[in-house]
């Protein structure tokens, strides 16, 4: 991946439209198949910084788009029950497991402990 002001963030990837199933159990399907996995809001600028941030460490997100998916209002009616607060995105999940919204993501990155997590997911390999 190359970060582009303008451009793609990570891999956009369609969200498949064949399983009607609880938006949870698809948020843990979709988390699980990508070393990193942030769902976001293509407007909202805490995401935006996230994906920045991601970018900017060399790691290649998988991106999804609620507002750009029909059923993203479960999801993030999902994402809300999940994590207890509102807004519900940003949200990072690395190798398959929530590390949380951007207040969680931001600390992990001051403390040292989200390059460990990023190697250990093989998203990072410096």
């Amino acid at each position: 991946m190359h970060c582009q002001t303008t451009g793609s963030w990570g891999s956009y990837m369609p969200t498949p439209r064949t399983s009607a199933g609880d938006p949870l159990e698809r948020i843990e399907r979709l988390a699980s198949e990508n070393a990193v996995v942030i769902f976001s809001i293509s407007s909202c600028c805490m995401c935006h910084a996230i994906k920045r941030l991601f970018c900017g460490m060399g790691v290649n997100p998988t991106v999804y788009e609620l507002d750009e998916d029909p059923r993203g209002k479960d999801m993030e009616k999902a994402l809300i029950r999940l994590l207890g607060t509102s807004p519900p995105v940003p949200v990072v999940f690395i190798g398959g497991k929530l590390v949380g919204a951007m207040d969680r993501v931001m600390a992990s990155h001051i403390n040292g402990t989200l390059v460990p997590l990023l190697k250990q997911a093989g998203a990072l390999w410096l």
